[in-house]
């Protein structure tokens, strides 16, 4: 297979290849990330084909706004409206009740599901434009670095996915911050690009574990 480079501005064309089950890289503001539609199973397979990714670690999916979580998440806490307000766009994933709506591959079977808006006009016009979720854990290959530029993801995946968009280098080029809003007190999972003092700021007192 031949990986495909696009432009920023070739924002139809990925969105056919994921349409079609097919893997495309993305940009996001903190790394790259390895997409697939998250309503196709097979799409979702092959995706933890290419990185090589143990399919007992659930995926996390990109989705556009609030609206986009109600259709994969159930039992929505007002905390997590107010953290979207806050911090999305943004480098903030939120682990929820899912509703099993997507296949069971995508949350590796279990009742959670991570979600989170992307702060970059291209992964954000190739959500709106498929109009579904992607599932898009980092795009690398496991236990690799997680790349930052359209070039690292080559020299990782080329020849194992149908495209990546280059987007330019990522702007905040560490992971996400992970929050998980099942537990009480909520906890952060892995500390990322968004503070621990910035969500507590937002939360008030006593919602957040001590770490």
């Amino acid at each position: 297979m031949s990986t495909r480079c696009l432009t920023g501005g070739e924002i139809e064309q990925a969105a056919t290849l994921l349409r079609e089950g097919k893997l495309v890289a993305l940009p996001t503001e903190t790394v790259y990330g390895l997409a697939a539609d998250a309503t196709q199973e097979r799409a979702v397979q092959a995706n933890y084909d290419a990185k090589g990714r143990p399919e007992a670690k659930p995926l996390n999916v990109l989705v556009d706004g609030m609206s986009m979580v109600e259709t994969v998440c159930r039992d929505i806490p007002a905390d997590a409206y107010r953290l979207a307000d806050a911090f999305w766009p943004g480098p903030l994933t939120m682990i929820l009740r899912g509703s099993g709506t997507l296949p069971p591959i995508v949350p590796a079977g279990g009742d959670t599901q991570g979600v989170r808006c992307p702060d970059h006009p291209a992964a954000l016009a190739v959500i709106r434009t498929l109009g579904r979720p992607l599932a898009c854990p980092s795009a690398n290959l496991s236990g690799r670095p997680s790349p930052k530029t359209a070039d690292g993801v080559l020299a990782q995946l080329g020849g194992r996915i149908a495209a990546v968009l280059d987007g330019g280098p990522c702007a905040v080029g560490m992971e996400s911050t992970i929050l998980d809003l099942t537990v009480t007190p909520y906890r952060i999972l892995r500390q990322g690009g968004l503070g621990r003092e910035e969500i507590q700021a937002v939360l008030g007192p006593g919602k957040l574990d001590n770490g």
